[in-house]
């Protein structure tokens, strides 16, 4: 199968008929093999009857029906799980992507050899203050953390080998990340290309102010999880151990001096506290680091949702 189109969506039952026959419409003028799996996270209109309908008309529409809302992580983690064709194309239920960069997206994965190819929405028609500003902050902010030189990690617009989508795992906030958790799992050549970027046409926005908190907290997970996931004591045990042996010396200083040299004084109390909480928090790290060990030896699967449904899988 030369494309699989995954398409995560939460009440967008106005613009799939017309998204659907839009791809249809790309991937046959490019005679191209493919599949649109389109997950429905949990949404309270009729999306998931569309999909139906349109799974009716076309055998290569499939579908995914999350019992509740997980989020669009979630949603494309099962995307990517079901997804089988050579190369995996994300994009948004909202029409503000344009099926007309597939082709060429897949070309740059193919000819171009890149990993990952993320899309560049240079001219935007979302709400400057809203959107546009905090979404600048977000990607200087990755691109400083990560060393990956993206000017547009939120672009829903993306395209994967099918190596890199079955390498990764996406949960959280983590679906702007993307990129960020193939670099960490050995996948590094990240491309971007300038996409279209289309205002609204159906709906309303479905993130608040609340998403860049959580996407600001999730690149520090995946920095912290991506240099320590896998050995955590090098982390708590490096800092545990710093915080220890300067409470030790603290320590043994202070009690050098009330013995040897009668110092003593109001001076020397709050020191002595001071270095028997480094002692304790240094042992606190250390047994963190150490229980780390043990649970990324032993952790489960982390992603487990409940699916109501699904078409064609």
């Amino acid at each position: 199968m030369d494309v699989s189109i995954v398409i995560p969506l939460f009440n967008e039952d106005e613009s799939l008929t017309e998204l659907s026959a839009w791809i249809e419409r790309v991937v046959n003028a490019h005679q191209l093999s493919y599949e649109i799996i389109m997950i429905d996270d949990g949404s309270t209109d009729n999306s998931w009857e569309v999909i139906e309908k349109l799974r009716a008309n076309n055998p290569n529409i499939k579908g995914i029906k999350f019992q509740r809302n997980y989020g669009k992580s979630a949603a494309l983690n099962e995307g990517f799980k079901a997804a089988q064709g050579q190369v995996i194309i994300t994009m948004d239920a909202d029409m503000q992507d344009s099926p007309d960069e597939i082709p060429e997206l897949r070309k740059m994965i193919l000819e171009g050899n890149y990993d990952i190819v993320s899309g560049w929405k240079k001219k935007r028609y979302d709400n400057a203050l809203t959107k546009n500003l905090p979404s600048k902050l977000f990607n200087a902010a990755a691109r400083k953390m990560s060393g990956i030189q993206l000017n547009d990690f939120n672009c829903g617009l993306k395209a994967y080998k099918y190596k890199v989508v079955k390498s990764i795992e996406v949960y959280g906030e983590m679906h702007r990340y993307v990129p960020v958790l193939a670099k960490w799992a050995g996948f590094r050549k990240v491309g971007e290309k300038v996409v279209e970027h289309r205002a609204r046409k159906y709906g309303v926005t479905k993130f608040g102010w609340d998403r860049f908190i959580n996407g600001f907290l999730d690149l520090m997970s995946i920095f912290f999880v991506g240099k320590f996931g896998k050995r955590p004591m090098h982390f708590f045990g490096l800092w545990g151990t710093v915080s220890f042996m300067f409470g030790l010396m603290v320590f043994i200083y202070l009690t050098i001096s009330k013995f040897f040299f009668d110092v003593t004084g109001m001076t020397q109390r709050p020191l002595f506290f001071f270095a028997i909480l480094a002692m304790i928090i240094g042992t606190q790290l250390f047994l963190s680091g150490f229980i780390g060990e043990l649970i990324a030896r032993n952790s489960p699967e982390r992603n487990h949702y409940l699916i109501e449904q699904k078409l064609g899988l």
